[in-house]
C-alpha cells in the first residue's frame, strides 16, 4: 500500500452539535493531506448528518456495523444496502467490542464481512487478541483462527478487497498501546499468513493498527514496516488529537512491500 490509511471510529458518542463542531475543527488539516486517505465512522443514526458536513472533500464516510442479511425482517438491524445508499465506503467488522459485548462469532464475522462485499462496500475487518491470549503466547494462534474463518468464508482474492485492523483488545481505550515492535510483530505475521495464500495480493492490502493510538505515538507506529494505517477510537473525537495523527501518517507515497520477504513460514 502507497498511502496510508485512518479510519476514526467515534462508537457511541456524539450529537448533531458536537458532530458539527468536530468536523469543523477536523476540516482545516484533512483537506491538506497529500498522502493519506481519512475515513469517519460515526453512529449510525448520524451517518447523514456526517455525509452532508463531509460532502466535497476526500474525507470517506464509514459505518461501525452491518447486518450479514441483505433484508427482511430482523428489526434494528441495517444492511449493508443501505449504508450503501447513504454514501458509505467502509464498514466496520468483527470489532472485539461486537465480539465480546455481543457476541459476535468468527463465523458471523465472517458473513458479514462478504454482505459488506455484496453491497459494494469496503469492510474493514477486526483482528485481536485478549491480554489473557497474550500472556498465554496465543496471539497468533487467536488471529489466525479470525481470519482463517473470513479466508474460508470468501476466499483470498475477495478479501484483498477489504482493508485489515489489528487491534489487541488488551490496548483499547486503555491508554496502553502495543508497542511499535508488538505491532509490526503481529502485522506481519498477518501478513505472512495471506502470503500463504498470495504474495502479491498480501503486500497490497492495507493493514491497520488499532488500540490507543494517539498524537504521541502514532509517528513510531506508522513508520513500522507492515503497519499501514490507523483505526482510531477515543482519540478520533478530539479534533487536535485526530488531526495530529493523521498528520503524522501524511509521510508521503511509501514503498510497497516486497512480496518476496512474506515468503517465510507463517506459523
Amino acid at each position: 500500500m502507497n498511502n496510508k490509511l485512518v479510519i476514526a471510529n467515534w462508537k457511541m458518542h456524539g450529537h448533531q452539535a458536537a458532530n458539527a463542531r468536530l468536523i469543523g475543527g477536523l476540516l482545516p488539516t484533512l483537506e491538506r493531506l497529500d498522502s493519506v486517505q481519512v475515513a469517519i465512522c460515526p453512529p449510525t443514526p448520524y451517518l447523514a448528518q456526517v455525509s452532508e458536513l463531509l460532502a466535497d472533500t476526500a474525507v470517506a464516510i464509514g459505518a461501525q456495523n452491518l447486518s450479514e442479511r441483505a433484508q427482511g425482517a430482523y428489526t434494528g438491524e441495517v444492511s449493508g444496502q443501505m449504508l450503501a445508499d447513504l454514501g458509505c465506503r467502509y464498514v466496520l467488522v468483527g470489532h472485539s467490542e461486537r465480539r465480546s459485548l455481543f457476541g459476535e462469532t468468527d463465523a458471523q464475522v465472517a458473513m458479514k464481512f462478504e454482505a459488506a462485499l455484496a453491497a459494494g462496500l469496503t469492510p474493514v475487518l477486526c483482528l485481536g487478541e485478549s491480554i489473557h491470549q497474550r500472556r498465554a503466547g496465543n496471539t497468533n494462534a487467536v488471529v489466525g483462527s479470525q481470519l482463517k474463518a473470513v479466508l474460508d468464508q470468501v476466499g483470498i482474492e475477495q478479501l484483498a478487497k477489504g482493508v485489515i485492523a489489528y487491534e489487541p483488545v488488551w490496548a483499547i481505550g486503555t491508554g496502553a498501546s502495543a508497542s511499535p515492535e508488538q505491532a509490526q510483530q503481529a502485522h506481519l505475521h498477518i501478513r505472512q499468513l495471506l502470503a500463504a495464500h498470495a504474495p502479491a495480493l498480501a503486500s497490497r492490502i492495507a493493514l491497520l493498527y488499532g488500540g490507543s493510538v494517539n498524537a504521541t505515538n502514532a509517528a513510531e507506529l506508522f513508520a513500522q514496516h507492515d503497519i499501514d494505517g490507523g483505526l482510531i477510537g477515543g482519540a478520533s473525537l478530539d479534533a487536535a488529537c485526530f488531526s495530529a495523527i493523521c498528520q503524522a501518517a501524511d509521510t508521503g507515497a511509501l514503498p510497497v512491500s516486497a512480496d518476496n520477504i512474506y515468503n517465510k513460514d507463517p506459523a
